[in-house]
């Protein structure tokens, strides 16, 4: 199919970095398609591990093109910030390496200021952001109010934008009972940044159409989970973009029919940060275990995550959801040397078995796990290549995962060390 797109099949954290990694030495341009520099993933590339919450992971490679596509949302400052660490690096990211959407829709203090506000406020209002003011950005955008990447570029024009931006703010404001915010310091706050962000400007559309018209290998890499989708994920609990496979398209500029392969990553468990249902969640040791022996905490946050069973109904839809071709089953070794491991096959609803997960709040507040339960197994998977080195129960599992997801396991990975994989069929030449 010539391009693949890498979404997580879960709730995010899924352990995209080191596939996405894996896969961006293929590739030849690798592209953010949404979110914004909430979504952290770690790269260890040899004796360096790069912590990357905003750039393409094909930055930090030679020869590779970084593409922050229009559906991202960018804090310039932020991404100052980050071009600036992996400098101390020894990464250069120049022209030659990055390109930013012109029409990207940049997030301010105010919008910073507005998410953190919220998420402060009482007990069962909160969602549970990163408070980068990510939400109010994309509210702002689709409100038709945003200052975008290409506004920095024509100076003269900013003080009617700012002003268009502040009527909505600052009614907001008053209504908190807080002080205004002055135009002159939001334009201030935008020249100062300017001189750091133009010159990685581009047409983004017409440069994927070159590229692709080019034979160039692309890799649309997606932060976050399907199950976080605005549309398709648990809602309110979601973040503010579509995180499935179609964003890839519609948030770079290229056609969908151009899209290719659709790789999902799904851990062998399933975790979740922040608010929001969770019918697998475990409140007992089991739970803490998994936490503790997969490193459950935040790139970003550093929030410890909640852990549980996996969740094979939440996987299938996302598979549906997203036109996932196959999966990449993440952390096979976490679930070594437990006695017994469970798999949700179906919830139960008042009394009345369903086979996926209801778009209602309170529906899926409700709901509870039909759990199938297996025999754990003996042996390490940790490290494993190839499927000989997995224990005969572990090879069962994985069958199983595969049978009720609806999708073939196209990789395992068996720890964080890039080469720790088990390839059954390569996305890029698929």
């Amino acid at each position: 199919m010539g391009n693949v797109v890498v979404v997580g099949a879960q709730w995010g954290d899924e352990g995209k970095g080191k596939l996405v990694d894996w896969l961006s030495e293929q590739a030849d341009t690798v592209v953010r398609f949404q979110g914004g520099h909430n979504a952290g993933h770690t790269l260890v590339i040899g004796e360096n591990v790069y912590k990357l919450s905003l750039l393409p992971s094909g930055v930090v490679r030679p020869g590779k093109l970084g593409v922050i596509g229009n559906g991202v949302v960018l804090d310039p400052y932020a991404l100052a910030a980050e071009i600036d660490r992996l400098a101390k690096q020894g990464v250069v990211i120049n022209r030659d390496n990055l390109r930013v959407a012109e029409n990207a829709a940049l997030i301010l203090s105010v919008h910073r200021e507005l998410d953190g506000l919220r998420e402060s406020g009482p007990v069962g209002t909160t969602i549970g952001t990163t408070k980068r003011g990510i939400g109010p950005a994309y509210e702002d955008k689709v409100g038709r109010r945003a200052i975008r990447l290409m506004d920095l570029a024509e100076p003269e024009t900013l003080p009617s934008r700012v002003d268009r931006l502040l009527t909505h703010h600052n009614t907001l404001r008053r209504g908190a009972g807080l002080p205004e915010f002055e135009a002159a310091a939001i334009i201030k706050e935008l020249l100062e940044i300017a001189p750091r962000v133009l010159p990685f400007m581009d047409v983004v559309w017409r440069l994927m159409d070159e590229e692709r018209r080019a034979g160039k290998r692309i890799l649309f890499e997606g932060a976050q989970g399907a199950l976080l989708d605005v549309d398709h994920g648990t809602y309110p609990y979601v973040t503010s973009s579509n995180t499935v496979a179609g964003q890839a398209a519609t948030g770079s500029g290229i056609g969908p029919g151009q899209v290719g392969y659709v790789l999902g990553i799904a851990k062998a468990y399933t975790t979740r940060v922040g608010e929001g249902p969770f019918p697998t969640e475990l409140h007992d040791e089991i739970g803490e275990r998994i936490g503790v022996r997969g490193h459950e905490f935040g790139t970003v946050t550093g929030r410890k995550r909640r852990c549980g069973w996996f969740d094979a109904v939440l996987v299938r839809q996302t598979v549906r959801t997203s036109g996932i071709h196959g999966i990449a089953l993440t952390k096979l070794d976490i679930l070594d040397g437990f006695d017994e491991i469970k798999i949700c096959t179906g919830y139960r609803l008042d009394g009345k078995e369903i086979d996926y997960l209801p778009a209602s709040q309170a529906q899926q507040a409700r709901v509870e796990p039909i759990y199938e339960t297996f025999k754990g197994w003996e042996g390490v998977t940790g490290g494993a290549r190839t499927w000989k080195d997995l224990p005969a129960q572990a090879i069962k599992y994985v069958r199983r995962v595969e049978e009720l997801i609806g999708a073939p396991v196209a990789l395992v990975s068996t720890s964080p060390e890039r080469d720790d994989t088990i390839l059954v069929q390569n996305p890029f030449e698929a």
